[in-house]
This record gives structure tokens, sequence and C-alpha cells, in this order.
């Protein structure tokens, strides 16, 4: 099984609601979004592009690209960052995990690896998200991990389940009658930064 996810950015509005429902799923820190939603368009977020004859603006939802060939994987001093064989995730073993950085340093998707800071801020003083997920540790370093406590009770990740566009899709992308190679097979689709040689399982429907 090789699990993926597929984003129509056609069909996404920019609406935030798949980075709250990651960061509250995952009960994460204060200042650490695994899921984040850029503009493509003009200088501020929200705001189009000045084109001649009609402005231009679309959304881009960018974490973890769970790449096959995830170079955080072997720069990892302590073997925290690794893969999973039956089904593709990259994770981290926080008990491992000493935050030196170099697998942020490794990964050529800008701002979805975080290290977290030396001593965990909440504003919420309660837990939130999954009973059994696995609790956030200071001074590591944390990323979207398709919600695996979901995978493991066989459900979709969160910012899935919420899309209200209803612009993500998740499954598997070795099964030709999934919906997600479906979609692959019937749309034009891009990667990010595939010169990286990364080999993405997140993909982008033009």
């Amino acid at each position: 099984m090789h699990l993926g996810m597929i984003v129509d950015t056609e069909r996404c509005i920019g609406c935030d609601t798949c980075a709250i429902a990651c960061k509250t799923e995952n009960n994460l820190p204060d200042d650490v979004w695994w899921n984040n939603v850029w503009t493509v368009g003009g200088a501020q977020d929200h705001t189009p592009a000045a084109t001649p004859g009609r402005p231009t603006m679309w959304f881009l939802t960018v974490a973890c690209q769970q790449c096959e060939n995830p170079p955080c994987v072997p720069v990892c001093p302590t073997g925290a960052t690794y893969k999973r064989e039956k089904d593709g995730v990259v994770l981290i073993d926080y008990d491992k995990c000493i935050g030196c950085g170099a697998c942020v340093e490794a990964c050529p998707y800008d701002g979805v690896r975080t290290r977290n800071a030396d001593v965990i801020q909440r504003a919420n003083p309660f837990s939130l998200g999954g009973y059994d997920i696995q609790p956030q540790q200071p001074a590591t370093v944390s990323k979207c991990t398709f919600c695996e406590q979901r995978l493991e009770e066989n459900r979709q990740p969160a910012c899935v389940e919420v899309c209200p566009a209803r612009a993500r899709f998740f499954g598997d992308l070795d099964d030709p009658e999934s919906e997600v190679s479906q979609l692959l097979e019937t749309r034009e689709s891009f990667t990010l930064h595939p010169e990286a040689g990364t080999k993405p399982s997140v993909h982008f429907l033009k």
C-alpha cells in the first residue's frame, strides 16, 4: 500500500479549515502548524495578483509531502524519522528525536517540519484531538502524520474529513481502482519541487 493525498486546487477556497482541524486533532502547540494555506496571487494572504484584465488568485495547502524518497530519513542521526513499510507514511519517534534539525534542513519543502520550543505553550489547558495521539515533546521536530491515529482505525485524515469544498482526497496510490488513482488518471496534476527527486505522495490537481 502507498497512501497519498490529492488536493484539488480548483475546489480549494483557502478557508483554513484543514489547518485548524489538523491543529486540533493533533493537539499541536500554539505556535505550531502542520498544515499551511498559501495564497498564490498577490503579496498578501487572500489578495489576487493584479494581472491585466483579470485578477488571479488560488490556494496551495502545504504539509509534509510524505515522500517516497524522503531526504529527512537518511540524515536523522538517531533514526527518529522513519518511513513505515506497510503504507509509506513518514513519521517521527519523539522519544528518539534530539531536535537537532538535520531533517528540517534536508527537507526541500519550507515550513512543513517544525522544531517545538523548549517549553510547549498552549493557551487551552485541555487536551484536544484523538485520545491516542503521540503527545508533543519539547525541543523535538514534528510534522504531519496523515493523522496516523486515524489511519489505525481506517479513518480519513482530519483535514480530508472536514474540507467544506471537498477539495481533498485520500487513499492508496498503488491501487488503480482507488479514487486517488482515478483522479490522477483523469486530471492534470503536479507535485511540489519534482526536481528534488523526493517523489511526493501529495499531488495537486490543476
